[in-house]
């Protein structure tokens, strides 16, 4: 099963102390393995090059690999890219009956596709595919599950949308063990933020921060798994 293959990927996020939620750490792996690929040996591959040409990147991915070093390998890519497109952005038979010819319905395909976002998600799918199957499988995992301190919100969701397809029990039982992390975090988070906006309340400026210094930060995180 390919989710034996992440099984180590995941024990590790798993196992990560910062606080943060798991999947966030294991989506951040994933999309720096691939920005290194595809300015790496990747780039080189034909039918990698295939896809990169069809597809191109979002404007994210094409920031984040226009933000590093290899400037000549980026140059190249493009280079091809830029020829595949020659054909999509002529008229042609946009006058004809044939809708698949007008540039617009390809420049608008383009606009919604990205390489780099196909292969993380993927891989990413496969990562809850992997923790179902550890959950099921490991009461030692069930254990390091509960003892989250965050799951962010849209990582959540697929948690939940992942025990649709595990037997019962570890279906209620996985749902439920996640709830709990999650809305003790949210009461957590909820506080630090109000405890943020008191002390710019002079009545509160003697008081500690506490936890409330990167409350900004760590809401935006959990509200859109950034």
């Amino acid at each position: 099963m390919r989710e034996h293959i992440y099984t180590i990927p995941v024990n590790e996020a798993f196992e990560d102390e910062s606080g943060r939620c798991p999947f966030c750490i294991l989506h951040e792996k994933l999309e720096e393995d691939e920005l290194t690929s595809i300015l790496g040996a990747s780039m080189m591959e034909p039918d990698i090059r295939i896809q990169t040409n069809k597809l191109g990147f979002c404007k994210e991915h094409f920031a984040k690999l226009a933000g590093r070093s290899k400037r000549l390998q980026l140059a190249l890519i493009l280079e091809s890219h830029l020829e595949e497109l020659k054909g999509s952005v002529r008229l042609g038979g946009a006058l004809s009956r044939d809708k698949t010819a007008s540039p617009k319905k390809k420049i608008a395909e383009l606009e919604e596709s990205c390489y780099i976002c196909r292969k993380i998600e993927e891989n990413f799918a496969a990562m809850f595919d992997t923790t179902a199957y550890l959950y099921s499988a490991e009461d030692e995992f069930r254990k390091k599950f509960a003892a989250k301190k965050c799951f962010c919100l849209p990582h959540y969701r697929r948690l939940l949308e992942e025990t649709a397809h595990m037997k019962k029990p570890y279906s209620a039982q996985m749902a439920a063990d996640a709830e709990k992390v999650v809305s003790s975090y949210l009461e957590k988070l909820k506080n630090d933020v109000s405890w943020f906006c008191k002390k710019f309340d002079y009545r509160y400026d003697s008081e500690p921060w506490y936890d409330s210094k990167d409350a900004i930060e760590r809401a935006i995180a959990f509200l859109s798994s950034t």
